[in-house]
């Protein structure tokens, strides 16, 4: 009888990166980010929390993995001539991945992501804007005021160390990184001589925002709302 129940049961379903990560998206949505632990994920997936560690080498890669994940759901927006529309369709898809798990923007802010995910998501805003017309200069600072705006702080595109403080296989990784990026490629270009980003100045980029709304009431207090 036990023979003929094993061998009418389902397969477990394999355990890989993907249904771990998934699953711990799942968890922080349910019960919040604070109850995402390793054992509590082991839980759910009714597995030993130490056969996830062949798939995530420990919490902070859990993080970083969920995050690329939930920056991927983020639709991308059809391509069109309209530019404003363009990044409004792209801002309202961010947030509403943003609604849908309203934690994330916590997790992003303490860790940040350049995964392909979140360079998919910047190099379709930059290049909108630089397609319209908009200078790079411009273009970087809109990039920041739209983000802050969808995320609700400013994020650095990259981590302060540049070229000089890279091993020449790090610097290699990262220039191959950027290669299929070409607006960010430019801004890179444009933003320092080796080719590489740093951090971007928090004030200045604040002051941009600052401005840019400022600018936007007073056009508003001349002509009113528009109908």
């Amino acid at each position: 009888m036990a023979i003929e129940e094993a061998a009418t049961a389902e397969p477990r379903t394999p355990l890989t990166r993907e249904r771990v990560l998934r699953a711990a998206i799942g968890l922080a949505d349910r019960d919040g980010i604070e109850a995402l632990t390793m054992r509590k994920l082991g839980q759910e997936l009714a597995v030993d929390a130490m056969a996830m560690y062949r798939h995530v080498r420990g919490k902070d890669d859990l993080l970083d993995g969920v995050v690329e994940l939930i920056v991927g759901e983020i639709e991308p927006t059809p391509a069109t001539s309209d530019w404003k529309a363009s990044l409004r369709g792209q801002a309202m898809a961010a947030r509403t991945v943003m609604l849908r798990h309203p934690w994330a923007r916590r997790v992003l802010e303490e860790r940040g992501t350049s995964g392909p995910a979140a360079l998919a998501h910047i190099e379709a805003v930059l290049a909108t804007l630089l397609g319209a017309g908009f200078s790079m200069e411009v273009a970087h600072h809109a990039l920041h005021v739209l983000d802050s705006r969808v995320f609700g702080f400013n994020q650095a595109l990259f981590e302060d160390s540049g070229p000089a403080d890279l091993p020449p296989e790090a610097e290699a990784a990262m220039i191959r990184a950027l290669a299929g990026y070409p607006a960010i490629t430019e801004l890179a270009k444009a933003a320092s001589h080796e080719g590489v980003l740093g951090r971007c100045d928090d004030d200045v980029e604040f002051a941009f925002g600052l401005d840019l709304i400022l600018d936007g009431l007073e056009r508003l207090r001349s002509g009113g709302l528009p109908g």
